[in-house]
Protein backbone atom coordinates (compact mmCIF):
# COMPACT_ATOMS: atom_id res chain seq x y z
CA UNK A 1 0.00 0.00 0.00
CA UNK A 2 1.42 3.57 -0.70
CA UNK A 3 -0.07 6.55 0.71
CA UNK A 4 0.17 10.23 -1.71
CA UNK A 5 0.83 13.50 -0.66
CA UNK A 6 0.47 16.43 -3.11
CA UNK A 7 2.20 19.75 -2.62
CA UNK A 8 3.19 23.32 -4.92
CA UNK A 9 -0.27 24.35 -6.09
CA UNK A 10 -1.19 27.92 -5.42
CA UNK A 11 -2.04 31.08 -7.26
CA UNK A 12 -0.18 32.00 -10.69
CA UNK A 13 -0.38 34.29 -13.38
CA UNK A 14 -1.07 33.30 -17.12
CA UNK A 15 2.35 32.59 -18.80
CA UNK A 16 4.15 31.71 -15.48
CA UNK A 17 5.41 28.46 -13.87
CA UNK A 18 4.61 26.07 -10.75
CA UNK A 19 6.04 23.02 -9.52
CA UNK A 20 3.54 20.62 -8.49
CA UNK A 21 5.50 17.77 -6.04
CA UNK A 22 3.83 13.83 -4.86
CA UNK A 23 5.42 12.31 -1.81
CA UNK A 24 5.20 9.05 -1.85
CA UNK A 25 5.40 6.43 1.58
CA UNK A 26 6.22 2.86 1.19
CA UNK A 27 9.40 0.83 0.17
CA UNK A 28 8.33 -0.08 -3.44
CA UNK A 29 8.14 2.94 -5.02
CA UNK A 30 9.94 1.37 -8.78
CA UNK A 31 7.25 -0.65 -8.93
CA UNK A 32 4.78 2.10 -9.00
CA UNK A 33 3.42 4.33 -11.95
CA UNK A 34 2.56 7.44 -10.39
CA UNK A 35 -0.04 9.69 -12.39
CA UNK A 36 -1.10 13.40 -12.13
CA UNK A 37 -4.89 14.74 -12.96
CA UNK A 38 -6.80 17.21 -12.69
CA UNK A 39 -10.55 18.10 -11.95
CA UNK A 40 -12.76 20.86 -12.47
CA UNK A 41 -16.11 20.84 -10.80
CA UNK A 42 -18.79 19.60 -12.93
CA UNK A 43 -16.32 17.54 -14.87
CA UNK A 44 -14.18 14.14 -15.34
CA UNK A 45 -11.15 13.97 -13.97
CA UNK A 46 -8.31 14.53 -16.66
CA UNK A 47 -5.47 12.74 -17.26
CA UNK A 48 -2.29 15.03 -17.09
CA UNK A 49 1.02 12.94 -17.11
CA UNK A 50 2.49 9.99 -15.77
CA UNK A 51 5.58 8.26 -15.28
CA UNK A 52 5.46 4.44 -15.67
CA UNK A 53 6.80 1.73 -13.14
CA UNK A 54 10.08 -0.05 -13.78
CA UNK A 55 10.81 1.78 -17.82
CA UNK A 56 10.11 5.46 -15.98
CA UNK A 57 9.00 6.39 -19.50
CA UNK A 58 6.73 9.50 -19.63
CA UNK A 59 3.67 10.33 -21.31
CA UNK A 60 1.08 13.76 -21.68
CA UNK A 61 -2.21 14.72 -22.16
CA UNK A 62 -2.62 16.30 -25.31
CA UNK A 63 -3.83 19.47 -23.05
CA UNK A 64 -0.52 19.86 -21.56
CA UNK A 65 2.17 18.69 -23.95
CA UNK A 66 5.22 20.64 -24.74
CA UNK A 67 4.30 22.83 -21.39
CA UNK A 68 4.06 20.46 -18.31
CA UNK A 69 7.10 17.90 -17.64
CA UNK A 70 6.79 14.65 -15.08
CA UNK A 71 9.99 13.88 -13.27
CA UNK A 72 10.58 11.50 -10.64
CA UNK A 73 13.11 11.05 -7.58
CA UNK A 74 13.07 7.17 -6.37
CA UNK A 75 15.41 8.27 -3.67
CA UNK A 76 13.29 10.55 -2.44
CA UNK A 77 10.38 8.51 -3.86
CA UNK A 78 8.70 11.62 -5.32
CA UNK A 79 7.00 12.60 -8.34
CA UNK A 80 7.38 16.26 -9.84
CA UNK A 81 5.18 18.37 -12.15
CA UNK A 82 6.90 21.38 -13.71
CA UNK A 83 4.01 23.49 -14.88
CA UNK A 84 5.32 26.03 -17.84
CA UNK A 85 3.01 28.46 -19.95
CA UNK A 86 0.26 28.01 -17.50
CA UNK A 87 -3.36 29.02 -19.43
CA UNK A 88 -5.95 29.82 -17.13
CA UNK A 89 -7.95 26.51 -18.22
CA UNK A 90 -5.06 24.94 -16.12
CA UNK A 91 -7.18 25.90 -13.48
CA UNK A 92 -8.18 22.51 -11.97
CA UNK A 93 -7.39 20.94 -8.18
CA UNK A 94 -4.50 18.56 -9.15
CA UNK A 95 -3.99 14.93 -8.14
CA UNK A 96 -1.14 12.25 -8.47
CA UNK A 97 -2.19 8.50 -8.42
CA UNK A 98 -0.57 5.73 -8.23
CA UNK A 99 -1.12 2.07 -10.23
CA UNK A 100 1.32 -0.87 -8.57
CA UNK A 101 2.93 -2.80 -12.10
CA UNK A 102 1.05 -1.52 -14.77
CA UNK A 103 1.17 1.70 -16.58
CA UNK A 104 -2.74 2.95 -16.86
CA UNK A 105 -4.15 6.76 -18.02
CA UNK A 106 -7.77 6.20 -17.23
CA UNK A 107 -7.85 7.40 -13.58
CA UNK A 108 -10.32 4.48 -12.66
CA UNK A 109 -7.50 2.45 -13.41
CA UNK A 110 -5.13 3.68 -10.45
CA UNK A 111 -5.79 2.54 -6.70
CA UNK A 112 -4.06 5.50 -4.60
CA UNK A 113 -4.79 9.15 -4.86
CA UNK A 114 -3.79 11.79 -2.62
CA UNK A 115 -5.83 14.49 -1.65
CA UNK A 116 -5.15 17.26 -4.40
CA UNK A 117 -3.85 20.60 -4.12
CA UNK A 118 -5.41 23.43 -5.99
CA UNK A 119 -3.56 25.61 -9.05
CA UNK A 120 -5.57 29.04 -10.28
CA UNK A 121 -3.76 30.87 -12.76
CA UNK A 122 -5.58 33.81 -13.92
CA UNK A 123 -5.51 35.69 -16.66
Amino acid sequence: QVQLAESGGGLVQAGGSLRLSCLASGRTFNSYTVGWFRQTPGKEREFVAKTAWWTFTTSYGDSVKGRFAISRDNVKNTVYLQMNSLKPEDTAVYYCAAKQYSSPTRPGDYDYWGQGTPVTVSS
